[in-house]
């Protein structure tokens, strides 16, 4: 995958990207059309948006730069810093159960 340009972005979204309501919707929609980079990207948004990189750092006592790394298109952070750092920005993980297809049966175990 290229590079995600996301400059014009973040200044046509910044003020919806301070609206947790607003931000729970952008992140569930960049995961669901890109994936994990362009979840990661967008989160990374956010966090410099609302409180900026350095201080969600100093809040989960990690490096700046190990969390632009992880926070980057080809960031691989665990599920922990993923979750430590939506939690710094008041937004939390929500679990659904996906549609199943007509062939699956739920009474099978």
């Amino acid at each position: 995958m290229g590079t995600l340009h996301t400059k014009p972005l973040e200044e046509m979204l910044h003020d919806d990207l301070t609206n947790p309501e607003f931000v729970a919707g952008y992140l569930q929609t960049a995961l669901e059309e890109n994936g994990m980079e362009g979840f990661l990207v967008a989160l990374r948004q956010v966090v410099k948006v609302n409180k900026g990189v350095r201080e969600v750092a100093q809040e989960l006592s990690v490096g700046r730069e190990s969390l632009y790394k992880s926070l980057s298109e080809n960031g691989n952070p665990g599920l922990s810093t993923i979750n430590n750092v939506l939690n710094s920005v008041g937004i939390g993980i929500v679990f659904t159960p996906l549609p199943m297809s007509s062939s699956e049966d739920v009474s099978e175990t």
